[in-house]
């Protein structure tokens, strides 16, 4: 199964089993749920904000972005994506952090659902608009798009200067 679309299911599928909200199809909004990535080391990040009055459940997860360049939505999706966090986002804003990132170049994508399973909120990308319409649910890409984050691989450690010796040619 495409991941986006497993990440989707999963989302929608643990949001089934929560009772925490009232409906709130009926009056949802595009804006009402905000993303923010980012990268803090070897972990990133997805700033969540979610203004539906209700809790909703979320997914963050990583794609490879090779040459960090966004790939074609159904090579994202195709192969699975084992780099993720997911868990339940309150009114307000909330950060979802996906730890221990190898080095490299990802695409991060982000899906958000209401607990009655009627609304989902997917970070923008090119493309989303077709695996948005697989789902009978009233689905809306986020302003955020997905972006290509780039981890770091370890830089050289700086050589230890003079070591605490004199520089050639000083009178000390």
């Amino acid at each position: 199964m495409r991941s986006i679309i497993r990440t989707a299911v999963l989302t929608t599928a643990v949001a089934a089993f929560t009772v925490t909200a009232p409906a709130l199809g009926s009056a949802a909004a595009a804006d009402e749920v905000v993303y923010a990535f980012g990268v803090d080391g070897t972990s990133v990040t997805n700033t969540i904000t979610n203004t539906t009055g209700g809790v909703l459940t979320c997914t963050t997860s990583l794609a490879p972005a090779p040459g960090g360049v966004l790939p074609p939505i159904w090579e994202v999706t195709g192969p699975g994506q084992t780099l993720y966090a997911s868990g339940q986002v309150q009114s307000g804003t909330t950060t979802q952090t996906i730890t221990e990132v190898p080095d490299g170049s990802y695409v991060a994508l982000a899906t958000c659902v209401n607990a009655d399973n009627t609304v989902m909120w997917a970070s923008d990308y090119p493309g989303i608009g077709d695996i948005l319409a697989l789902f009978p649910l009233t689905a809306f890409a986020v302003q955020q798009s997905s972006t290509v984050l780039t981890v770091p691989t370890d830089a050289p450690a700086p050589p230890v200067p003079g070591l605490g010796l004199p520089a050639f040619g000083s009178s000390n």
